[in-house]
């Protein structure tokens, strides 16, 4: 048989979960897949509920009719209308009314113009109702039974697409190659029916040429990849622009073709299409490009980054053309003078010290660049991207000496900024609004990431404290769902940013006889060794490697002092007559253990009717320096009794 898209021509694919797009968004896509030579679309809308949930109901007058516009405008444009219908939701196999009600829908869409068709059997139940168990030994078997049916009811079609239900090799048991399920379908689906396949995972990172021998070796015919690279809809705060990549062009040889499953807005799929367009057309003049010796894909064919920087330049030359009627047009001559509001505004000048007037500047190839590296892949963010959590992340460890990187950052910070206006004022308002609620989502984080970064060096003001007590909404994000994320133990484990330790999970418990803590500390009163901590004010703190800190108080310091012959002020005690000491180890970035910590010691010295405490550090420890600091209530406290390389701290209870 032959393939209607053959080795270098890609499919395009509009599966995803989300709104669908309007049909003059499918119509427009048509032409931008002519012109850059994509020549096929399948019609899978999960949302279209006559696609999946209602597949029995047959399109009324007016759907048909949209119907029949689209698959002329296909045909117009020289690209293959493929419909697919998605009946596995609640189908009885092995029910002859069943089978023949879906033969029926399809019969009807054949009647609109339609020769193409798919049966997709994805994210489904595998469970079979009684009366399919009875007729069919399997799962598979049922499927390849209705899929062969309709397959010779409609006249053996030139396209015709299967998705299994075991569409990626994360879903095959044990295996790809000893899967039960793809043996089935590979052995008993008639030759002239194509299979979808994502690759490795549902969103396959990559997908190799030995990955893809393996599966054609099962299904005993070449795979069409059904690619979830750009696709969005399982994550409502990202969305891709990155370029198609990490799918060596030797894979278009052994392929029956490629389809992308899109990001669910339309006008940001620019990139996505553009670059597999770049992508499936590498070998057509059979040319190679120069391979840099640090080049990481290594392809000959293909850059993606060369593919991204065209599909870019030529998505510029759409955002800065109108959607808006008549907005680039002059006024016709009327005769009539215009009125004198609009000639007062448009006439105003600035006087001498008053603001200058807001010009908005036009968007430039360095903003979209920039749009790309902050949404860029499901598993990696663009080159700016990650250089900005970089320096974040050695802002934060090392914020005494930020001032040395922190210009650096802010600079980075304000050109999302400066992108983000430029975006908001682009002419072609359409795509703004697919883009609006993800570019004040990056613009509003970035903004917390810099606010934050200005308190380490110690400027303060109310606008940049994104981290107090009592923070505006903004200040934390995610909602339910994000709350219900950072309360699991795997939360933070699988950032694109992967330098930073992961979120762990600790536990504080009180401290027992077998413990033995070890670790770095100043020679304070309690961590000279002969000094037991009062009852209930010993806590040990654990992660998952062991014991990575402690934290010990004194009710009444002034023995203790006695003991070791420590002199310690009267009006230190007066004031502060309880010592506190927390200590953690370097492993232990985050500081809510301490905090727990020391607010448990401190309710519990405050039970038993002390006025204040105090706790004593090196001079040189700037990290736990900074951690009392932060907690606001510690103040440093003159005291000329201490060694000259310690420095004391209390806080009124």
């Amino acid at each position: 048989m032959q393939h209607i898209w053959g080795i270098t021509w890609p499919l395009l694919d509009a599966g995803f979960y989300g709104r669908p797009w309007t049909m003059e968004q499918r119509t427009e896509l048509f032409k931008r897949e002519q012109k850059w030579g994509l020549n096929t679309y399948l019609y899978a809308p999960k949302d279209d509920y006559k696609h999946r949930m209602y597949w029995r109901d047959l399109y009324s007058a007016e759907e048909a009719g949209q119907l029949i516009a689209l698959i002329s405008a296909a045909k117009q444009h020289d690209v293959d209308f493929i419909y697919a219908i998605s009946p596995g939701l609640d189908i009885t196999f092995s029910n002859p009314k069943e089978v023949a009600a879906l033969k029926r829908k399809l019969d009807q869409v054949r009647q609109f113009g339609c020769s193409s068709f798919s049966l997709l059997f994805d994210d489904i139940e595998t469970d079979m109702c009684p009366a399919d168990k009875q007729a069919f030994s399997s799962f598979a078997h049922a499927q390849v039974a209705i899929t062969n049916a309709v397959f010779q009811h409609l006249g053996d079609p030139e396209t015709f697409l299967f998705c299994p239900t075991d569409y990626c090799a994360a879903f095959c048991t044990p295996s790809v190659s000893q899967s039960s399920y793809l043996h089935t379908v590979g052995e008993k689906l008639l030759p002239g029916i194509d299979v979808l396949w994502t690759g490795p995972k549902v969103v396959s990172h990559k997908i190799s040429v030995e990955s893809i021998d393996e599966v054609s070796s099962v299904l005993k015919r070449a795979p069409v990849i059904w690619d979830n690279i750009h696709a969005n809809d399982y994550d409502p705060q990202r969305i891709f622009l990155g370029p198609f990549k990490d799918r060596p062009t030797e894979l278009i040889l052994k392929l029956g073709g490629v389809l992308t499953n899109p990001n669910c807005e339309f006008h940001p799929n620019f990139v996505a299409i553009h670059t597999l367009a770049t992508w499936c057309k590498a070998t057509a003049d059979g040319a190679q490009r120069d391979v840099e010796m640090d080049d990481e894909e290594q392809d000959p064919c293909y850059s993606p980054q060369e593919a991204l920087t065209l599909a870019l330049t030529d998505w510029l030359q759409e955002f800065l053309s109108s959607d808006q009627p008549g907005a680039r047009l002059k006024k016709e001559s009327s005769g009539e003078e215009p009125m004198q509001t609009d000639v007062g505004e448009g006439s105003y000048v600035p006087g001498p010290g008053e603001n200058p007037l807001y010009t908005a500047e036009p968007l430039t190839l360095d903003d979209l660049k920039l749009l790309s590296d902050l949404f860029h892949l499901p598993y990696e963010h663009g080159p700016t991207a990650r250089t900005m959590l970089q320096e974040l992340d050695w802002l934060k460890k090392h914020s005494w000496a930020w001032r040395s990187k922190a210009q650096q950052f802010d600079g980075m910070c304000e050109a999302v900024v400066q992108m983000f206006n430029r975006l908001s004022n682009a002419p072609n308002r359409s795509i703004l609004y697919d883009l609006y609620n993800y570019i004040c989502d990056i613009k509003s984080g970035v903004g917390l990431a810099r606010a934050y970064v200005k308190t380490l060096g110690g400027q303060g003001g109310p606008s940049v404290q994104p981290m107090n007590d009592d923070p505006e909404p903004w200040g934390f994000r995610g909602g339910l769902s994000g709350e219900f994320q950072r309360m699991l133990p795997c939360h933070g484990n699988r950032d694109l940013f992967r330098h930073p330790p992961m979120t762990a999970v600790y536990s504080i418990r009180p401290h027992c006889t077998e413990d033995k803590v070890r670790m770095p500390a100043p020679q304070t009163l309690l961590s000279a060794g002969e000094i037991s901590p009062s009852p209930q004010c010993a806590l040990v703190l654990e992660d998952e490697i062991g014991v990575c800190g402690y934290g010990l108080a004194l009710i009444d310091a002034k023995p203790a002092a006695t003991k070791i012959q420590r002199a310690v002020s009267e009006s230190v005690l007066k004031d502060f007559p309880s010592l506190v000491t927390i200590r953690v180890l370097p492993r232990v970035t985050d500081p809510s253990p301490a905090k727990r910590m020391i607010g448990q010691l401190l309710s519990s010295i405050r039970s038993s009717g002390s006025r204040g405490v105090f706790c004593e550090l090196r001079q040189n420890d700037r990290r736990m320096l900074d951690f009392y600091s932060k907690l606001s209530s510690f103040k440093p406290i003159k005291t000329a009794s201490l060694p000259h390389d310690i420095v004391a701290m209390g806080t009124s209870l």
